[in-house]
């Protein structure tokens, strides 16, 4: 069984940073691709960034690339998404996401992954 735990939410103002972390219990991360996802209130959930298992190579949402950053470290079985250069529309829960599979895809649809966060809060003020 799989657990994720994630941390590293908070508020911070508008051009500021934060790195959100979402811990593994269980096999390790590198079984895995990752995804974070965010959800605004009143907004679908939105696609930020994923990470393939064996390359490490990285896709991102539109509205964040460039300024987000999506990396693991196996030895924590840790995977962290780096914020920079935060908008208030940025301001949302974000989750981790994994997803099991021997293929080398990754998606950019929520329902594609089998394994998630509890959620951490990141509100952006102007």
């Amino acid at each position: 069984q799989v657990q994720l735990v994630e941390s590293g939410g908070g508020l911070v103002q508008a051009g500021g940073s934060l790195r959100l972390s979402c811990a593994a219990s269980g096999p390790t991360l590198s079984s895995y691709h990752m995804a974070y996802f965010r959800q605004a209130p009143g907004k679908e959930r939105e696609f930020v960034a994923a990470i393939r298992r064996w390359s490490g190579r990285t896709l991102y949402g539109d509205s964040v690339k460039g300024r987000f950053t999506l990396s693991r470290d196996s030895g924590k079985n840790t995977g962290y998404l780096q914020l920079n250069s935060l908008k208030p529309e940025d301001t949302a829960v974000y989750y981790c996401a994994l997803k099991q599979t021997n293929h080398d895809t990754i998606s950019m649809s929520d329902s594609y992954y089998d394994y998630w966060g509890q959620g951490t809060q990141v509100t952006v003020s102007s």
